[in-house]
């Protein structure tokens, strides 16, 4: 008898949009089977609201599982990893709204809580009703209606989540001296030029360790090795370019990547889905 070939159940599917109701602020609906999410950050926040099947993630030292109706929420600049934790997959509508706007949200809800971020929390959320209202809200920016109605129920929703979840902080922390003093420095020098091709030896001798030591300590401290932490920079400053409409090519070379196929797979593995489809 022929064999047949049997197909999977669900297929990934992704949608990257941004509305005028939420200036700055991409979105994304998707539903992932076979995609899995490496190690990565991104520099504003992640608010996720799982709508289907399950979502596991890696955050802060520990292992999380996000299920129907549930939120995963992501704090700025914090490694997560993420994949299916359930047969059919995950379906979700996620934020990532800008840390300044989270930032002037929160100071409005609280005015005298000074310049520092807020947190959400890093175990997922259960709150049926914000998750609800979550969503509603995002289907109405996709919808691309009326922007006040959008903007209004946005608003809320967020202004719910940062009330009832999040630590409004009185300011942002100062690095520590010793090894977060070195590994912020890094950041730093990392950060300044990220076409520049660097080296370890030239990392450690601005914070006056070895190749090796700056290596070990930057991995020990952040999670992730100096060029792996560099890239998943170089995606997230890819994305003013691609908003901008700069080609996938040009954007590639200007952050640093090798090549096109170099700068698809990383920014694969942020986002899940290319560029190219981001930018649609």
């Amino acid at each position: 008898m022929p064999t047949s070939h049997v197909q999977p159940p669900f297929t990934d599917e992704a949608r990257f949009f941004r509305s005028p109701a939420l200036p700055g602020t991409e979105l994304l609906r998707a539903r992932f089977f076979r995609h899995s999410f490496g190690p990565h950050w991104h520099e504003g926040y992640v608010v996720a609201v799982i709508t289907a099947g399950a979502e596991g993630y890696s955050y802060r030292g520990a292992r999380h599982i996000a299920e129907p109706w549930t939120l995963a929420c992501i704090n700025p600049d914090e490694i997560h990893t993420g994949e299916r934790a359930a047969d059919q997959g995950w379906a979700y509508r996620v934020f990532y709204p800008p840390a300044e706007v989270v930032g002037d949200l929160a100071r409005q809800l609280c005015p005298g809580q000074g310049a520092g971020l807020p947190r959400l929390p890093q175990q997922v959320i259960s709150d049926l009703p914000l998750a609800r209202a979550l969503a509603s809200a995002h289907v109405l920016l996709e919808g691309g209606g009326d922007v006040l109605e959008a903007q209004t129920a946005t608003l809320n929703a967020l202004s719910a989540l940062l009330t009832r979840h999040g630590e409004l902080a009185a300011e942002r922390p100062q690095p520590a001296p010793g090894a977060s003093a070195y590994v912020s420095t890094m950041r730093e020098r990392l950060a300044a030029d990220v076409s520049e091709q660097l080296s370890l030896e030239e990392l450690g001798r601005c914070v006056g360790l070895s190749a090796f030591h700056a290596a070990r300590l930057f991995a020990r401290e952040t999670g992730m090795p100096p060029h792996a932490w560099r890239n998943a920079l170089r995606v997230n400053r890819s994305l003013p370019l691609l908003r901008a409409g700069t080609s996938v090519a040009e954007t590639a070379s200007a952050c640093g990547f090798t090549d096109q196929s170099h700068f698809t797979r990383h920014f694969r593995r942020a986002f899940g889905v290319s560029p190219g489809r981001w930018r649609c």
